[in-house]
């Protein structure tokens, strides 16, 4: 009598552990089941890799064009950049062996960055924060929370944004425009 769980289907290494393309299946179905359930969206639809950010899910829905999507990424990549070539932490890691690699102290690189590279960088997000300080001070007296709050909530924290007030939406799209014309996008 054979003991244990049954052996799921699939494709096998002659030693018995599952190939490396049965494995990547099995968590892709995990994370479509959950899209579906969680969003209430298509299989088809569950495979768009927008639904896995807030941000993503946003324009997912038409609640921001394409372009204010990609201006959104491009500033999440520059705060990632940014934040690890001056060594500050993630605003949100997602577990503690992530924050040890992220953060370099597992597997980091023995070199320093190129100080040309660096300052390249540090000019580039000063550029972007700038143009985010102009929303928020151009839009003090609008209603609805500052533009710069908002992409810090949904950019770098990945906070869910569908159910928020259209006040906040407004704001948000305005300061993705900043952020669209920093990055030349249009």
């Amino acid at each position: 009598m054979v003991r244990g769980r049954k052996r799921k289907p699939g494709k096998r290494y002659p030693c018995g552990k599952r190939t490396k393309q049965e494995l990547e299946k099995d968590a892709m179905s995990t994370v479509i089941d959950a899209r579906q359930r969680q969003f209430g969206v298509t299989a088809k639809q569950a495979r768009d890799e927008r639904l896995g950010t807030a941000l993503g899910r946003l324009a997912f829905k038409q609640m921001i064009s394409e372009t204010q999507y990609q201006a959104g990424v491009a500033f999440a990549q520059l705060y990632h950049h940014h934040h690890v070539a001056i060594g500050l932490p993630s605003p949100s890691p997602r577990s503690v062996a992530g924050l040890l690699i992220n953060e370099g102290i597992i597997g980091s690189a023995p070199s320093e960055p190129v100080l040309e590279v660096t300052e390249k960088l540090k000019r580039r997000f000063r550029d972007a924060t700038d143009a985010l300080d102009a929303c928020d001070r151009e839009h003090r007296l609008s209603a609805g929370r500052r533009p710069t709050l908002l992409i810090y909530r949904v950019v770098c924290t990945d906070e869910d944004a569908m159910h928020w007030k259209e006040e906040d939406l407004g704001n948000l799209r305005v300061a993705l425009n900043a952020l669209v014309r920093v990055f030349r996008l249009r």
